[in-house]
């Protein structure tokens, strides 16, 4: 029999998750919506907020509780079932997005963002084991469509929406407009969703859990607060790196001996999923620092307003839609992967390296190619890594390596935005410094409203070429700082083994396919 008739599922399995699919794709798009809206409209809460020192918490607060919560659904998913954990991901989602919207400071708002947070762990990483368990890897190209579809929605969409919501209504519309979307997420996946229900005695791995909250944790306070908050070299400082390290080998301890790891060492024995997650890590730095900061260039610096610097990214956006297209169909057609991690990462390089140019006269014409380029690279290993990793576990562990995958990016864009945060703070203040009076410089430098793009716009000469080109200097460093993270995941791109996908649900040394082959039938009926 050929491999293509081997790979391809019975019309009925086909069938099923195709009715499944949108249920699944809704979700999906208030997981990626919302990591692109918010961006548009932040440089507008800050305005109104104030706070901009700690404007970096509203997106860590989010991403942080994400991460920690991503790892313990994945693992609960594997162990009791996706159906019911998928739903209450959803819901406790939109309880966090309606507090958001409703929020009256900045304090509220990053509380808030983190109860959301807690639910947008499920979401992504439900969607992808649910797929996981349904479609074998090297099948999963031909769902591609309706989930690119969906990402092009909301990477596109998303900006310019936030934009539009900000400048119609308010910024909380960006917030609110998740609840329409997340009831109908909830009725598709009630309805059309059927999984097994999983009775499983083992116990909750409540010490690996704890461990691995408090060295996220602790990694994530370290590069927010230092070099803001507190001196690199202060106690405090200190103390975090000391708790990291400290918890993380306790982590492999407990781990090792745990009978349902919530993050299992063994997955870590493979070389491709090692790599390729290094390489979802290290493209989080890159990509949560563009997200974050490119919009506050387009509004302060250049003087667009929220829809403007939503449509600006619209060209960044259809490039990375384009480069993970393309990666997708070849990687179905081919069953080969391995060249598009590394032309994504120097492709990202590139990008990064052209934003490094950019000055307060820059065109925004120019300005938009340079976000191509980066957008390209960012597209080429979007879709491609998380197939790798699924593929370099086993099937009873697709959630927990779906969740892990998630988990390392997303730490990584935590990282990446806390310490850019801590970046621009710093070489914002220094530039201003000497050029402003001290209540001026107070008023930019210490968490103030200064900061308001309209506010910024109406500054007298020569105090507004002053912030602009501090601004602008501030996030040229940033993309500085990006390009060694960057080359570092070329670097693990390149130690990538070919390792062919499979055709099956089940790889060597999981028991064989045929009895994975009637689970999945199982859970498609």
């Amino acid at each position: 029999m050929s491999q293509a008739t081997d790979a391809a599922p019975p019309p009925k399995l086909r069938r099923e998750v195709l009715v499944v699919l949108p249920g699944l794709m809704l979700a999906m798009l208030l997981a990626m919506l919302d990591n692109t809206i918010v961006g548009t409209a932040m440089p507008v809460i800050v305005g109104e907020f104030g706070g901009y020192a700690h404007m970096s918490w509203v997106v860590t607060a989010y991403i942080l509780a994400a991460t920690i919560s991503t790892p313990l659904y994945g693992k609960l998913g594997d162990l009791y079932g996706r159906k019911r954990l998928f739903m209450f991901s959803i819901a406790l989602f939109l309880v966090g997005s309606a507090a958001s919207g409703a929020a009256q400071n900045m304090g509220q708002l990053i509380g808030f963002r983190g109860l959301q947070g807690l639910g947008a762990g499920g979401l992504m990483v439900g969607v992808m084991a649910i797929i996981g368990d349904l479609v074998p890897p090297r099948e999963r190209g031909k769902y591609q469509g309706p989930m690119a579809a969906v990402m092009m929605l909301a990477m596109i969409g998303g900006p310019f929406l936030g934009g539009v919501l900000t400048d119609s209504l308010n910024w909380r519309w960006t917030f609110y407009i998740n609840l329409p979307l997340g009831i109908a997420a909830l009725l598709v996946v009630g309805f059309t969703l059927h999984l097994p229900r999983h009775r499983n005695e083992a116990k909750i791995d409540y010490a690996g859990i704890i461990l691995l909250s408090i060295a996220a944790g602790a990694m994530v306070l370290l590069t927010t607060w230092g070099g803001t908050e507190y001196e690199w070299d202060s106690w405090q400082i200190i103390g975090l790196g000391v708790v990291s390290v400290v918890a993380l080998i306790a982590l492999v301890v407990v781990e090792r001996r745990a009978a349902e790891p919530v993050l299992p060492l063994r997955l870590f024995k493979d070389r491709n999923f090692v790599l390729i997650n290094a390489v979802g890590f290290l493209q989080g730095f890159a990509m949560f620092g563009a997200m974050t900061f490119i919009p506050m260039y387009l509004q302060i610096v250049k003087g667009q307003s929220p829809t403007g610097s939503g449509v600006s990214f619209i060209p960044m956006m259809l490039a990375a839609m384009v480069g993970s297209l393309l990666s997708g169909a070849i990687l179905t057609k081919t069953g080969k992967y391995k060249i598009f991690p590394i032309l994504g990462s120097v492709t990202m390089i590139v990008g990064i390296y052209l934003l490094t140019t950019i000055e307060v006269a820059t065109p925004l014409l120019k300005t938009s190619l340079f976000l191509i380029v980066f957008g390209a690279g960012l597209g080429l290993i979007m879709q491609v890594a998380m197939v790798v990793a699924q593929n370099s576990a086993p099937q009873r562990d697709i959630g927990v390596a779906s969740s892990t995958s998630t988990f390392l990016r997303s730490i990584g864009g935590s990282f990446g935005v806390a310490l850019y945060g801590a970046i621009f703070a710093n070489e914002l203040k220094n530039s201003l410094t000497g050029k402003l009076p001290p209540e001026a410089l107070a008023n930019f430098t210490g968490g103030g409203q200064g900061m308001d793009p309209k506010a910024i716009q109406n500054l007298p000469e020569p105090i507004h070429g002053y912030v602009t080109s501090g601004v602008t200097d501030s996030i040229v460093t940033i993309f500085y700082w990006s390009i060694p993270f960057a080359a570092a995941a070329l670097l693990c791109a390149l130690f990538l083994k070919a390792v062919p996908l499979r055709t099956s649900q089940a790889p060597k040394g999981d028991g064989g396919g045929e009895p994975e082959k009637a689970d999945v039938m199982a859970a498609a009926h």
